[in-house]
């Protein structure tokens, strides 16, 4: 039996990037990852592959139904498996001890891949949006030559470094040719893709760009990653229609049972993996006013399958002062499309621009709903509060 690669992912998040790289056949050495909630959730989802592994699938299950704490469900994995997750800031300040726990848990083992991308808010065009500099000066446009000094450090043979379209763009292109140059003294050849996850059985429009880089003594057959994929014959309803009807403020946190049998998309796509507890499957509560809106917004789209403009609102309940831009602020997740609208890091804050699509639910997406636009299997369980838990590779 051939010996599984391995991998590092830095600056981990929640792990949607290296959930993808588990699932493919490889074998995680560390996580890396700076927020405390995306750490924890990192164990969680760790003990879960030991205890799946092992057969020993019940402990996981019975956490998922409440029956457990998290501190006895990490009691019965061992220490490596938790030690593996580094709670830290990649940096020139940690930088040693991240490296001396990540050479712990790799013992005599070469490294074959280092995953992850830093923060996206240094390049996107809504970070740059926001902020009044313009993300100048912001340290993590540059957290890329920290990703290389592992390069350096593992000598991997290859990388998958993703971000955000904006990075294309982010100072006139300057950080994209620095990366080159840094990852090329680094000893890297690099191929960047620009992908769309709709081409790959992903039910949001999501774009991003992937760099491939790989030793430039070794050759490697890279393909057009662009031209893989197709886009889905599914809609977001198959995405969504197996769920409890839950109203705003509604819902549970550990356990609910699904409404219906599973459907061919979660099945095919591994979404519903043969653990029918559903978890987190809960909706934010919401103001009457914002109500009224969704309740408008949802029967425009069901009558003539248009967007709410917030001008058209009666004037009642219009709030803002702004009503020159963000005329979509109250945007719904079409059921009727194949696939949904952009799902951000910061959804918990901009629940407005994700409401569900049947008037009587009348709310904002479930955590459990946003993670399945983000192709998370239903028995991945998020720590922390619900920013953290909605905080996924973006």
């Amino acid at each position: 039996m051939s010996k599984k690669m391995n991998f590092i992912d830095l600056f981990a998040g929640a792990g949607g990037l290296s959930e993808g790289f588990i699932q493919a056949g490889f074998e995680p050495i560390a996580h890396v990852e700076i927020e405390k909630s995306a750490c924890n959730t990192l164990k969680t989802r760790a003990a879960y592959h030991y205890l799946k592994s092992n057969k020993k699938n019940k402990i996981y299950i019975s956490y998922l139904k409440g029956e457990i704490t998290r501190e006895e469900l990490y009691k019965s994995v061992p220490n490596e498996v938790l030690e593996s997750v580094i709670n830290a800031p990649i940096g020139d300040e940690h930088n040693k001890e991240i490296q001396n726990q990540i050479d712990k848990c790799l013992g005599t083992q070469k490294v074959d891949l280092i995953i992850g991308g830093p923060p996206c808010q240094a390049y996107s065009l809504v970070g740059r949006s926001r902020s009044k500099t313009k993300m100048e000066g912001d340290p993590r446009n540059y957290l890329f030559i920290q990703y290389a000094e592992y390069l350096e450090k593992y000598k991997p043979k290859m990388f998958v470094f993703e971000n955000v379209l904006g990075l294309k763009s982010a100072k006139g292109g300057h950080y994209l040719e620095e990366m080159a140059k840094v990852f090329n003294k680094k000893g890297y050849q690099i191929k960047l893709h620009t992908l769309e996850a709709k081409n790959f059985g992903v039910l949001q429009n999501r774009k991003r760009i992937v760099i491939l880089g790989w030793q430039k003594n070794r050759k490697v057959n890279i393909p057009n990653l662009e031209e893989i994929g197709t886009e889905s014959n599914y809609l977001v309803k198959d995405l969504l229609n197996d769920l409890p009807v839950i109203k705003a403020g509604e819902g549970a946190d550990k356990f609910l049972k699904y409404r219906t049998e599973t459907t061919d998309y979660l099945k095919s796509h591994a979404l519903r993996n043969g653990i029918d507890i559903l978890t987190q499957h809960v909706a934010r509560p919401h103001r009457e006013q914002d109500k009224e809106i969704y309740k408008i917004a949802v029967q425009k789209w069901e009558k003539k399958q248009e967007r709410l403009n917030y001008n058209d609102l009666p004037e009642i309940l219009k709030t803002h002062q702004n009503r020159t831009s963000f005329f979509d602020r109250f945007k719904v997740v079409a059921a009727d499309l194949p696939y949904s609208q952009t799902v951000v890091a910061h959804i918990a804050k901009d629940g407005h621009y994700y409401i569900h699509p049947d008037s009587k639910q009348n709310r904002s997406l479930s955590v459990r709903e946003a993670a399945r636009l983000q192709s998370f299997p239903d028995d991945y369980y998020f720590e922390g509060e619900k920013e953290g838990a909605n905080r996924t590779a973006a």
